[in-house]
């Protein structure tokens, strides 16, 4: 139990969705913003959690990622993410979310989109996100990406683009060493200074 809340506390920020109504959270996605395949998407919140993340990816402003689908005409954002279970007994693992769920205020407070140069290969990635979704893959708690056994976020988003033809962060991994885990790990800023990506609006 211990070691499952401190893994959640240094991987990766937990996100809860919109609800204007009953929570009283909103969704920081501006208004009209035209998402699009392949699309990943990036957040920090303004809590604890976040500044672990932000803390540990020394070179990031980001503690969260995700990328964008097309999920019968509807766009919303794959990621894997773990302690936000959609009904009881849910097991962490590769969510679908709309983006105002992802957006959430509640957890968010500085959010960005970026945008693939080349959308045939997008749309590909997209695709390859989507199966990853369909066959149920587990959040992986030990931040190991030599198999897609299970997944964590970053690790989503660079499978589907090397699964789309493309290795978006190259081969270096980050040591990191902490109470409970010893792995070797991407960071959200290794995917966000890709070359292959360009910014499309900051939030």
């Amino acid at each position: 139990m211990l070691k499952q809340l401190w893994i959640g506390i240094i991987a990766i920020l937990v996100l809860a969705g919109c609800n204007d109504n009953a929570n009283g959270y909103r969704c920081l996605l501006p208004a009209g913003t035209e998402l699009k395949e392949g699309d990943v998407v990036y957040r920090r919140g303004g809590g604890l959690v976040s500044h672990v993340v932000v803390a540990a990816d020394r070179g990031g402003n980001y503690s969260h990622i995700g990328i964008v689908v097309d999920s019968a005409g509807k766009k919303m954002i794959v990621h894997a993410v773990p302690g936000e279970p959609d009904f009881e007994g849910d097991e962490d693992r590769v969510k679908m979310d709309t983006p105002e769920r992802f957006f959430s205020s509640e957890h968010t407070s500085v959010g960005e989109i970026c945008r693939m140069k080349d959308s045939t290969t997008a749309k590909k990635a997209a695709r390859a996100a989507i199966e990853a979704y369909n066959r149920h893959t587990l959040f992986d708690h030990e931040y190991n990406d030599n198999d897609t056994v299970k997944m964590y976020c970053t690790e989503l988003v660079v499978w589907s683009y090397k699964k789309a033809g493309i290795n978006i962060v190259g081969n270096e991994r980050h040591h990191v060493s902490i109470p409970f885990l010893e792995t070797y790990c991407i960071f959200p800023s290794d995917v966000y200074n890709s070359k292959y990506f360009k910014s499309i609006i900051i939030f």
